[in-house]
């Protein structure tokens, strides 16, 4: 089923993300992904997954990459770190680039390392010049490295920094101008930090950058409360998209036109059939939307 040397010239098709839903790709699906030859837009993995040398990770990845594009989402380089990033996780962010070629590559706005220790959280910078500078340097470095434009995902945010001095838009806003970048809009994520933070998603959605937008992502979330038992959201990607959040994605695609969408489902990871489920219906907004835009243009 998978190729021997992942390092051969394969056929593959075209490397461009179709403006289609997509899915993380888990190596439980893989088998019955390549056997039934799934209809779906593209596959997306976390780089860090396949930073080593070879074995049965690439070999599968290969072998999907012979028949669908994918998406290259970076987890662990702290882009938003005090510290410089580190030389060989972004060269070996290069290397997977240049092997598997994706058509989209990103990256998230957090920091999750200090000093020589690796933390498994992707945690929230504060939206002041210090640290828009830091970020912008990061991300021209990474950009640079890699030799393509990164995307960069909107957090999911739990407590407000009061050493703040601009919005998180007018933030996201300034670093596309001064880096070129584009932008992942992660919708759960701002469902998540506008219910945590009372505010309103709309309004977010609507005074976002649209132009700079690669690429969206979907995922669920979890209920809690804080401890003064007000609502709550937690970033768990561990089920269904919510109905709060498709609510806000066809507001969006309405606005937007298609763009690539990704189902997140990272923990508690059901079977195939489930996860194509919700692709498939991500797929059907995006198709509703492409045909009232023919019908307005006629």
């Amino acid at each position: 089923m998978f190729p021997d040397s992942p390092s051969q010239n394969l056929t593959r098709i075209d490397a461009s993300v179709p403006a289609r839903a997509g899915a993380g790709l888990k190596a439980e699906h893989i088998a019955e992904i390549l056997e039934t030859s799934a209809d779906i837009g593209f596959f997306e993995v976390h780089a860090e997954n396949y930073m080593g040398d070879g074995g049965m990770p690439h070999r599968q990845l290969e072998a999907i990459r012979e028949k669908y594009p994918l998406s290259l989402h970076g987890v662990g380089l702290s882009i938003g770190g005090e510290g410089p990033l580190d030389r060989d996780h972004l060269q070996r962010l290069a290397i997977l680039n240049k092997r598997y070629e994706p058509g989209l590559f990103s990256e998230h706005l957090a920091w999750s390392t200090h000093e020589t220790t690796y933390l498994n959280d992707l945690l929230p910078v504060p939206y002041d010049q210090e640290t828009l500078d830091r970020v912008c340097d990061h991300i021209d470095e990474v950009q640079e490295t890699v030799g393509r434009r990164m995307l960069l995902e909107n957090p999911s945010t739990y407590v407000a920094f009061a050493q703040s001095t601009m919005s998180e838009l007018e933030f996201l806003k300034e670093i596309t101008r001064r880096t070129g970048c584009g932008l992942l809009l992660d919708v759960n994520n701002v469902h998540v930090s506008c219910t945590n933070h009372e505010r309103s998603a709309l309004d977010y959605l609507d005074a976002f950058p649209i132009d700079a937008v690669g690429e969206i992502h979907l995922g669920g979330h979890a209920p809690d409360k804080d401890d003064a038992g007000r609502p709550l959201l937690i970033d768990a990607h561990d089920r269904e998209v919510d109905e709060a959040v498709w609510t806000l994605y066809e507001h969006l695609i309405a606005r937007t036109g298609a763009i690539p969408t990704l189902i997140e489902w990272d923990n508690d990871v059901p079977v195939w059939p489930v996860l194509m489920c919700e692709a498939q219906a991500a797929d059907r907004i995006l198709a509703n939307n492409s045909q009232a835009s023919i019908r307005r243009a006629g």
